[in-house]
């Protein structure tokens, strides 16, 4: 696939959680060819993605090893990148976790855990950003959501809770800095075929079901997201705040 350049990312000081592997990865990958300096954070080592990163680019990845629902610990890997390559101009709230679960089976600690990875992280991490962002004279924050709460789907009731949520959070936090040229939007992918989902949760019948709700028939790489991504992130969608741009093959109609 080949993406369009945006010519005012080279060089932002770009922090993605969750970007070395699924969607994350190909969001770095993406943002690395526009000539972004980027950092991110993700719990597992994350070394050998580096190393690709910088055979392909030329320049590496800065990454931190952080468990996002340590707030304090995800605070202070954004203000390193901060350190490392400038204020950071442009947020992206990837990491989450959609771990199926039943109404009846949760607990108070696994509300607390799904609702800290899924959306606790999501405002702490903006609140770090946005003080950089003032002083440099605007930014962007990509929120990722998902279509699942769109659709009401089952098989994970605090995940798609915390979807809804994001929606209020990005809708909430433009509002509130968009006096200051921050630009806030979520970004809400369809069913997308990550090798987590493809490990734990993608049958054949599951995957015919899925597509057959899709306008578009062909399944969701995450390539297929980085695209709009990089468009919510860049300046080309100046004018674009609060919204929730949906990325999905055609499941859910908005608007």
């Amino acid at each position: 696939m080949t993406l369009p350049i945006f010519p005012d990312l080279d060089g932002a000081s770009v922090f993605i959680t969750g970007g070395g592997s699924g969607i994350g990865a190909a969001l770095t990958d993406g943002f690395m060819a526009q000539g972004a300096r980027v950092a991110f954070v993700q719990r597992s080592d994350a070394s050998a993605f580096v190393d690709e990163m910088e055979a392909r680019h030329g320049t590496r990845p800065l990454f931190q090893a952080c468990d996002i629902t340590d707030v304090a610990r995800l605070q202070e890997t954004i203000a390193v990148a901060a350190d490392a390559h400038g204020p950071v101009t442009v947020l992206v709230n990837n990491a989450a976790n959609d771990k199926r679960h039943t109404t009846a089976e949760v607990d108070e600690a696994f509300w607390d855990w799904s609702i800290a990875i899924n959306l606790k992280a999501y405002f702490f991490a903006a609140q770090a950003v946005i003080p950089g962002m003032r002083a440099a004279g605007g930014g962007a924050i990509v929120n990722f959501s998902s279509i699942s709460y769109m659709m009401g789907n089952t098989g994970y009731p605090v995940y798609t809770t915390a979807n809804s949520g994001i929606n209020g959070l990005t809708r909430s936090l433009a509002r509130e800095f968009g006096p200051d040229r921050i630009r806030v939007n979520a970004l809400a992918p369809g069913w997308v075929m990550t090798q987590k989902q493809k490990d734990l949760w993608v049958t054949e019948d599951g995957l015919a079901a899925h597509l057959d709700r899709q306008c578009l028939k062909d399944p969701l790489e995450p390539a297929d997201i980085v695209g709009g991504c990089l468009f919510l992130a860049s300046s080309v969608s100046k004018a674009m705040t609060g919204q929730a741009l949906v990325i999905d093959g055609g499941v859910v109609m908005t608007g």
